[in-house]
């Protein structure tokens, strides 16, 4: 079976990055790929005696016939037969005017102006976004960082009908994590922080661990997690959701986040997923 990723996203906030952690994880890439021209690749891609199974076709034309363009192609493409994924790359209006200065690059609508171009772009976007597979932002991500989770998501070539999960814990205090689908707030519970004893570790330690599963509240709120993800999982599914991304967070993304998130990885993998976990604020 042939796989198709299709990165789309708003200019500057790194689809030529992204194409070459692709390339480099040895996928077949088009760049600034004509939305108008993904149906006569696929034809090539799929004729008898095709080699090629795995491809990015990197959009990279911005304009009002953008969407409507892209959508068919997708709808064609879909129908073929193949593995279709849409990675779309968003970054804040803030970094975007950032980067369009640092390079003095002209946004492709070169309108009335920056801001004013970024806005009608992300307005003409909207709607791509929401219907794609993945959304990456990268507003606090370096190069390396962007390609770490690329390949987190990509560096498989085995075809996987299982949704990939990826668990973050965080700390309120260095703000929301930007790409996730799904934030559970868990300072409700008793803070580690104000146990000197308990202060300088982890949730990955058994101590901060054992006292915050102590806390009946804990226990019922894992119990309720365990008693939505049993809806939500399938559901998910259903629609036909290939990643789900779910961020837990504490005061300062230490100790209570840490513990929950780490319980919820056992959530999923007793529903036979096979999470990833990271703890983005740890060691602050």
């Amino acid at each position: 079976m042939s796989e198709f990723v299709i990165v789309a996203g708003m200019s500057g906030a790194g689809r030529s990055n992204a194409a070459a952690v692709f390339e480099d994880l040895n996928w077949f890439v088009i760049d600034n790929m004509p939305p108008a021209l993904i149906s006569k690749v696929s034809e090539l891609v799929n004729r008898p005696g095709s080699e090629t199974e795995r491809v990015v076709l990197v959009i990279g034309r911005s304009g009002s016939d953008y969407v409507s363009e892209l959508q068919p192609e997708l709808d064609i493409l879909k129908s073929s037969g193949a593995r279709v994924r849409v990675l779309f790359l968003d970054s804040s209006d803030e970094v975007l005017i950032q980067r369009y200065e640092g390079t003095r690059r002209r946004h492709p609508l070169g309108g009335a102006g920056l801001s004013e171009d970024i806005r009608l772009e992300r307005e003409m976007l909207a709607t791509l976004k929401d219907q794609a597979d993945i959304v990456i932002d990268t507003s606090d991500l370096n190069v390396h960082e962007l390609r770490d989770k690329i390949v987190g998501l990509f560096e498989s070539a085995d075809f996987d009908p299982v949704m990939r999960i990826s668990v973050v814990s965080f700390g309120y205090k260095y703000g929301i994590p930007r790409d996730v689908d799904l934030i559970f707030d868990v300072r409700f519970l008793p803070n580690p922080h104000w146990i000197p004893e308990l202060r300088p570790h982890t949730g990955l330690d058994k101590a901060v661990r054992d006292y915050v599963l102590s806390q009946g509240d804990s226990i019922k709120f894992l119990e309720k997690l365990d008693d939505l993800f049993e809806f939500l999982l399938p559901a998910f599914e259903r629609e036909g959701k290939s990643y789900l991304n779910v961020a837990i967070g504490c005061t300062g993304g230490k100790h209570r986040s840490v513990v929950i998130a780490e319980e919820l990885l056992a959530i999923f993998k007793k529903r036979g997923f096979g999470p990833r976990v990271s703890h983005r604020d740890i060691s602050r």
